[in-house]
């Protein structure tokens, strides 16, 4: 199959998401609220795999309280009843789960029976998220590679992602699509090809407001996928130091991105991935999470 050739006009038009439309849109919950000086409709987790301290799930989950989140993404394949157990004793909520077999078997894959791995990754994920509470699963679909060209990773992820769809449908998750350093999806024409060709209100996209500053800026993304945003990676990003910086100390343009955001009606959860040693103790998981509270707060 050819690579997708959408321009950007092609895809405003197709997504009823232009610019002009944009801007005399009704006032959202979240910009009513970012004019009125209210608090915005984004809710603060954390990703689970970027918690660096040790302990057990509900010893984890107790810091991450007192830290000032709300919530938290599991990964996909954990101790279902302990997480349960711990969201339950804390009140935190799960914001999505996060697909545990996405990046070692891959529904690109060459060979079908890692394809099959990584579907039943995703299945599992899709359940978890049922039990917990959550909405949706994040997934990366694939990674274009020496051995996996675009339109293969583009024709293979999509077949396999159809075969779970009736699974989410039956558990009422969605399976969210992650930008990642993967190769694939660089453009947000191709983003939104790739949401028409599953063509499923089951599929939308986990944005990562840092992994996309490697392919464009995160405020021109966000208006062309609009409300195909499910939910958010807060990540901060630096050309010279990669991830390694906090929140609010990097190149994003966190005012630019969280106008875009009200433009859109985002309104839901904001996950920070921010690298370990960002959460690596009780200190260090408050002051992610007041950074995060000023970025919401521009």
């Amino acid at each position: 199959m050819k690579k997708p050739n959408f321009t950007r006009r092609d895809f405003l038009k197709a997504s009823g998401l232009a610019v002009a439309a944009t801007a005399i849109l009704p006032a959202t919950l979240s910009a009513a609220a970012a004019s009125s000086g209210q608090k915005r409709a984004i809710r603060k987790a954390i990703m689970w795999s970027t918690i660096a301290f040790k302990g057990s799930i509900l010893e984890k989950m107790q810091a991450v309280k007192a830290a000032g989140f709300e919530g938290v993404e599991p990964m996909g394949g954990m101790d279902r009843d302990e997480v349960k157990k711990a969201l339950d004793a804390t009140g935190l909520k799960a914001a999505s789960v996060c697909c545990h077999t996405h990046w070692a078997k891959p529904l690109s894959d060459p060979n079908p029976a890692a394809r099959e791995v990584g579907l039943e990754g995703l299945k599992l994920s899709l359940h978890d998220a049922k039990h917990y509470g959550a909405t949706s699963v994040l997934l990366v679909p694939g990674v274009v590679n020496d051995a996996v060209n675009y339109d293969q990773c583009f024709e293979r992820s999509i077949v396999e992602i159809r075969k779970a769809i009736p699974v989410a449908e039956e558990f009422g998750v969605k399976i969210a699509v992650e930008n990642v350093w993967n190769n694939f999806i660089t453009k947000p024409e191709q983003a939104v090809r790739y949401l028409q060709e599953i063509h499923s209100p089951q599929v939308g996209w986990h944005f990562d407001i840092g992994n996309i500053l490697r392919y464009g800026l995160p405020e021109e993304w966000i208006p062309a996928l609009g409300k195909h945003i499910l939910k958010l990676h807060i990540k901060e990003f630096s050309q010279a130091k990669r991830f390694s910086v906090k929140l609010l100390e990097g190149d994003n343009h966190w005012p630019a991105i969280m106008k875009a955001l009200d433009a859109a009606g985002y309104a839901g959860w904001g996950i920070s991935e921010q690298p370990g040693d960002q959460a690596k103790d009780a200190e260090s998981l408050k002051d992610l999470s007041d950074r995060m509270s000023r970025i919401f707060a521009m």
